[in-house]
């Protein structure tokens, strides 16, 4: 939306937080409480301000399935009371909200500026576009306009919640096509912006790809190892999700573009040399993000197939004193670090370890049996417990070509 500068316009925010704001003073700021009313009577009427809106669905959208003697009369409560808090904010004493013909609208006195209708008009214009580059920076241009959802905080109201699905559907089209645009003209630095707000605006949306994809393109590998392992982190612990197939089938295809510089035998030997990672200092077992461990797995899968070589993989996850996974608190954090202390110390140095979520690891062991498996048990058990502490570790444990996971007794 344009900057709220020009002077007697009322400003008409959806995407994010909801506001309305006239000359500096903001009327309403999506409060669900006091002026619950006002700010749906206001929403309603001025996105629908073109068409009009009738006494019915006006009436819906105040008091919904509420039993109110005289919904007629109510309805004219709010409106009244509306008109005379717009009036003592300061806008021109004029008949504000007129009905025609059996329907409600906004007067055409008091010009309204809405993002979301901006928003609307700059896709428009975009679609018209014949001229390639031009077309780009529209579709850009709308996108840096939309802010998150169409009126958030009425997340469960119908009519807001459809509005809300199509200004969704029109910002992944925008995103998709500018992507597009910038890709063929090379444009990466655009594009990383690009992806980095469309993940900030609509996450859990896979935006991560468009930002990788300019990582790689600019040869930034680092920054895309990075995202990809903050990503799935951010899938895992956060949401308790896995990260789409998309997106897990992305560094897969990008890995095959990761060029390194040209330099010797030795060079690169030791930069392969797993002993440098600060994270694998300490001891007990190899350490590594997500995509790594799923790669060494995969390998070890692969050696299986020819004989001569036993894996399990087993899972910790931290658990309460009533043996329920701890998913979120203060005490997870601590207990995570507990548990990987104690992994360190039991493990070899040939096993691999991986941190999957809050308060689970994953463990490779190569070269073992499913006795041994609760040996390790065992052992992480005594590092890991203190005291008469209540909470406490669940294994699973299975075969590297078993299907499920079963406890480990």
């Amino acid at each position: 939306m344009t900057e709220e500068t020009e002077k007697d316009v009322l400003y008409f925010k959806t995407f994010g937080r909801f506001s309305l704001t006239w000359n500096g003073t903001v009327l309403t700021g999506g409060s669900r409480t006091g002026e619950s009313q006002f700010a749906y009577l206001m929403q309603y009427l001025l996105h629908n301000r073109e068409k009009g809106v009738g006494r019915d669905q006006l009436e819906e959208v105040l008091f919904g399935e509420r039993d109110i003697a005289d919904m007629h009369h109510s309805l004219q409560v709010v409106i009244y009371n509306t008109k005379k808090r717009l009036r003592q904010a300061g806008l021109p004493d004029v008949n504000y909200i007129e009905l025609r013909k059996g329907k409600f609208y906004w007067t055409e006195k008091v010009p309204v500026a809405e993002d979301a209708l901006e928003f609307e008009q700059m896709v428009l214009r975009a679609e018209r576009e014949k001229n390639p580059r031009k077309q780009m920076e529209l579709y850009l241009k709308a996108c840096y306009q939309y802010k998150g959802e169409f009126l958030q905080e009425q997340i469960g109201v119908l009519w807001a919640m459809q509005e809300a699905g199509k200004y969704r559907n029109l910002f992944c089209t925008c995103v998709e096509r500018a992507a597009a645009a910038l890709r063929f003209y090379q444009e990466y630095g655009r594009m990383e912006e690009l992806g980095l707000y469309a993940t900030e605006i609509q996450p859990l949306s896979d935006w991560e790809v468009v930002t990788m994809e300019a990582y790689v393109a600019q040869g930034q590998y680092e920054k895309a190892q990075r995202l990809y392992d903050n990503t799935v982190e951010f899938y895992s612990q956060e949401q308790g999700l896995r990260p789409s197939k998309k997106l897990m089938e992305l560094l897969k295809q990008l890995g095959s573009q990761m060029l390194h510089q040209h330099e010797s035998l030795d060079d690169i030997q030791e930069d392969l040399s797993m002993g440098d990672g600060a994270e694998n200092s300490g001891g007990g077992g190899y350490f590594c993000t997500y995509p790594v461990f799923r790669g060494i797995y995969q390998e070890i899968q692969r050696m299986m197939e020819r004989g001569g070589q036993s894996a399990f993989l087993m899972l910790c996850t931290v658990v309460d004193g009533k043996k329920n996974p701890m998913k979120d608190g203060p005490m997870l954090e601590g207990l995570s670090k507990r548990l990987e202390r104690a992994i360190r110390a039991t493990v070899r140095s040939s096993d691999i370890v991986n941190r999957y979520g809050k308060g689970q690891y994953l463990i490779l062991l190569v070269n073992t049996t499913r006795e041994n498996c609760k040996i390790v048990q065992k052992r992480i058990n005594q590092q890991f417990f203190v005291g008469r502490q209540r909470t406490g570790i669940q294994y699973y444990v299975n075969s590297v070509f078993s299907a499920p996971f079963e406890p480990l007794e």
